[in-house]
């Protein structure tokens, strides 16, 4: 007597291709056009082949980030010894780098993504979000130690907005068009944080 047998194995490499083709159709197109029959489509495989391992397009995305099939480096802000220039770079390297369609379309996915699992959220935070958080809060603390910001400045809120900003520009349009607002968001934090050290040394230049 043959003995059940409990479903098929899963396939490594179909999970590649999958994940590859996610990748590649959002490079080329952007996340709205990104469908799971597109994506079965270029991996070679049926759609519920897809289905059996992804509940939708966002979870495929998210999957794709986590296994490292698309860049989502950030980059870590300069430390040139003035905390608030080296905050503005990373601000427009960030922007430049956002620009680019297929990073725009992978931002929109991965916010969806996170909306739809909580468990996709925290390990997109852990791997994506949280780190750049923590590089920004370092830097700033830097520039504490520095004697250019208040020893008792919100640092961590300081990060939640910038990144924060970020996210928005990506998700409500075009993010070139939000730098001027985004460079705009660092005038108030810096003169908000700003120790007083610092606003007599910018006054005597």
């Amino acid at each position: 007597m043959k003995g059940v047998q409990r479903g098929r194995p899963r396939s490594a490499r179909a999970h590649q291709a999958i994940l590859e083709s996610a990748r590649d159709l959002l490079r080329s197109g952007g996340y709205e056009q990104l469908t799971m029959e597109a994506i079965a489509a270029g991996a070679g495989v049926g759609k519920q082949t897809v289905y059996r391992r992804w509940s939708s397009k966002a979870a495929v995305v998210a999957e794709a980030v986590l296994a490292g099939y698309l860049d989502t480096s950030g980059g870590v802000p300069p430390d040139t010894g003035d905390v608030e220039a080296d905050l503005r770079t990373w601000l427009d390297e960030q922007f430049q780098r956002i620009d680019d369609p297929a990073s725009v379309a992978m931002v929109r996915g991965l916010a969806a993504a996170a909306a739809d699992s909580a468990s996709d959220a925290e390990r997109l935070f852990g791997q994506l979000t949280g780190p750049t958080r923590d590089h920004l809060i370092g830097r700033l603390a830097v520039g504490v130690e520095q004697g250019q910001l208040r020893a008792d400045a919100d640092l961590a809120a300081a990060a939640d907005a910038v990144v924060g900003t970020l996210l928005y520009r990506v998700l409500a349009g075009p993010p070139s068009a939000g730098y001027r607002s985004a460079a705009g968001l660092l005038d108030l934090l810096f003169a908000g944080m700003a120790s007083q050290t610092g606003r007599r040394r910018d006054n005597l230049v």
